[in-house]
């Protein structure tokens, strides 16, 4: 499986321990340096989840969490469809970000952070909108979860599991 935007590693790390065959993919080269010193038996590498290094159906399973939040509305569609690619029939796929209130997209800023001045923009997403861009890109949803916040979280948080479709028997056949 792999940790799509996996940042330092966490989740990786805690996927790994618990027996799961994990890569790490992060679009920060320093967040892949963080993440080989934390982890070092875990493969991570720096790619784009626009691109991902993965051959068609290779994966039994991947996961977002909270780095969809990173994506820019008009590239989202492109990343789902790239999330299915690697993908193979029946994979299943769990995002987690932030909700948004209004119902469409909300671009946080944030200037300080973890104890640090940083410039940073967030998207809290629409739980409708993402579901209808993972049913276009070729998922069927399996569960949605969306909770309050917790503290110090400031807005509902979404949780989607969802499973690649088979486009055709053929594609079946190949990813076996």
């Amino acid at each position: 499986m792999a940790d799509l935007g996996c940042g330092p590693g966490r989740v990786a790390g805690f996927l790994a321990g618990i027996g799961a065959d994990v890569r790490g993919i992060d679009l920060s080269p320093r967040m892949i340096e963080v993440a080989r010193r934390d982890h070092p038996g875990i493969a991570f590498e720096v790619a784009s989840m626009a691109a991902l290094p993965f051959r068609d159906g290779e994966l039994a399973g991947a996961l977002a969490w909270y780095s969809i939040i990173h994506v820019p509305q008009e590239l989202q569609d492109g990343v789902f469809a790239e999330f299915a690619r690697v993908l193979r029939p029946q994979g299943l796929l769990l995002l987690a970000f932030q909700v948004s209130d209004s119902g469409d997209e909300d671009v946080v800023h944030l200037r300080h952070a973890y104890g640090h001045e940083i410039d940073l923009r967030t998207r809290r997403q629409s739980p409708a909108r993402m579901k209808r861009r993972l049913a276009e890109a070729g998922f069927a949803l399996i569960a949605e979860l969306v909770r309050a916040p917790i503290a110090p979280e400031k807005s509902r948080q979404g949780f989607l599991l969802a499973q690649r479709m088979a486009d055709s028997g053929s594609e079946i056949a190949a990813a076996s």
